[in-house]
């Protein structure tokens, strides 16, 4: 498995609305996702899933939102205040090995990975800290880009996450994408 970090720059392709026809929040995450949750979003890039999340969990819920590129957080802030929701995010900055989610152990109700995994330079690391910050019985939908992961990284990455804590739940057709729910035992 390659890691190698998307560019920030793009992120402007990745947040274009023209990406709702091949991949649309609502879609993804409403199955999902409910209001008053706390969400963790790590690897957001400038918010194609930040601000419908933030819509989802509406007023008592929240979204933290974690990246390595200040240039990603700085467009999702500028993003989430234009749309009037920047106060149910929490836009936090990432070191390249950890997240940086201690506080949040035992808080989370859900997690969004999509198409981050592949990116990080080890992943047990990565499942065991989301695990930690998970509640009990909390999801965890995990998607990679079809085109750019092989099937077998995959599944790897998916035995790590099972490592980790959490159990497969079932695996939600997202187009172009490998994808699997999960749950928090």
């Amino acid at each position: 498995m390659a890691q190698r970090v998307c560019p920030w720059w793009l992120g402007y392709l990745l947040a274009s609305p023209l990406r709702r026809l091949m991949q649309d929040p609502v879609k993804v995450l409403a199955p999902y996702v409910r209001k008053g949750m706390t969400v963790l979003e790590p690897g957001p890039g400038m918010g194609f899933f930040t601000l419908e999340l933030a819509r989802l969990v509406g007023t008592s819920g929240r979204v933290v939102a974690v990246d390595i590129q200040p240039r990603m957080l700085a467009s999702l802030k500028r993003r989430a205040a234009r749309a009037r929701l920047l106060e149910r995010v929490d836009a936090r900055s990432a070191a390249p090995n950890t997240l940086g989610i201690a506080d949040l152990a035992g808080a989370v109700d859900f997690t969004l990975a999509f198409a981050l995994v592949h990116e990080l330079p080890a992943v047990d690391p990565f499942f065991a800290e989301v695990a930690v910050a998970s509640k009990p019985g909390a999801g965890l939908l995990f998607v990679e880009p079809a085109g750019h992961v092989k099937t077998a990284d995959f599944e790897a990455e998916l035995a790590a996450a099972i490592h980790a804590g959490f159990e497969l739940i079932e695996r939600p057709a997202i187009r172009r994408s490998y994808a699997a729910l999960l749950k928090r035992a």
